[in-house]
């Protein structure tokens, strides 16, 4: 009687222990929903902060490099100085 008793006791623990992790369980796929809609938003985000980055060095005028000689006359003359 004891041995069944013991089970019965084994039992109801096993039970308990896995109703906690079915709610643990639902609660990391409730918490994994929220990061993945957090994640695809921030992604959104920075794909149009990326669009518009582009579109702002787009409209900026051409870099226009000095050539060498002019590099070299402005070096001589602030040697001069």
């Amino acid at each position: 009687m004891a041995s069944i008793d013991d089970l019965a006791d084994r039992v109801e623990r096993l039970l308990l222990r896995h109703e906690e992790l079915q709610r643990t369980h639902a609660l990391t796929v409730s918490q994994l929903a929220a990061v993945t809609s957090e994640r695809d938003s921030l992604k959104s985000r920075l794909a149009a902060a990326r669009q518009r980055v582009e579109a702002l060095l787009d409209r900026l005028p051409p870099a226009t490099i000095p050539a060498e000689s002019d590099l070299s006359s402005s070096q001589a003359r602030s040697d001069d100085e």
